[in-house]
């Protein structure tokens, strides 16, 4: 069996965070983020955060928009705040754009990599859905939060 982590950052310290990456053994961190270089995200800023991975954990980081929900998604769901309607909205993003499809299946098998997103738990985070959506495509992955 392969896992896919997945992981927010709000509510952790660096500490946690970094800690909790390193425990799981995990060597990608794969960014879903729309907007990884906003000024509220702190350690997690895209910049500094490849940094800390790399020098902290020696871990590789990518940042995969690809697995993001549109601002449009985003500035609705903020307003409303329908889940259910911001499930299927992105699912059906997620189908459009062909995922989990145009991630490389081998490599994310044989690398343990964590989905990132900035919310504390995965409940009504994207990164949840994203997860379930690689392990109902490919079986062979089993999906763990890192809380």
């Amino acid at each position: 069996m392969a896992t896919i982590y997945t992981i927010g950052f709000t509510q952790k310290p660096a500490e946690r965070f970094f800690g909790l990456l390193h425990e799981a053994g995990v060597r990608r961190l794969l960014d879903i983020r729309l907007n990884p270089g906003g000024q509220l995200a702190g350690f997690a800023k895209q910049g500094d955060l490849a940094w800390f991975l790399r020098e902290l954990i020696d871990c590789d980081y990518r940042h995969l928009p690809l697995l993001a929900p549109t601002e449009e998604i985003l500035k609705d769901y903020r307003a409303d705040h329908r889940w259910d309607r911001y499930v299927t909205r992105f699912e059906a993003l997620m189908d459009e754009r062909g995922a989990p499809d145009m991630l490389d299946r081998a490599e994310l098998a044989a690398t343990p990599s964590c989905l990132l997103c900035s919310e504390a738990t995965p409940e009504r985070c994207h990164r949840r859905l994203v997860a379930e959506r690689i392990a109902r495509a490919w079986p062979e992955f089993d999906v763990v939060h890192l809380l």
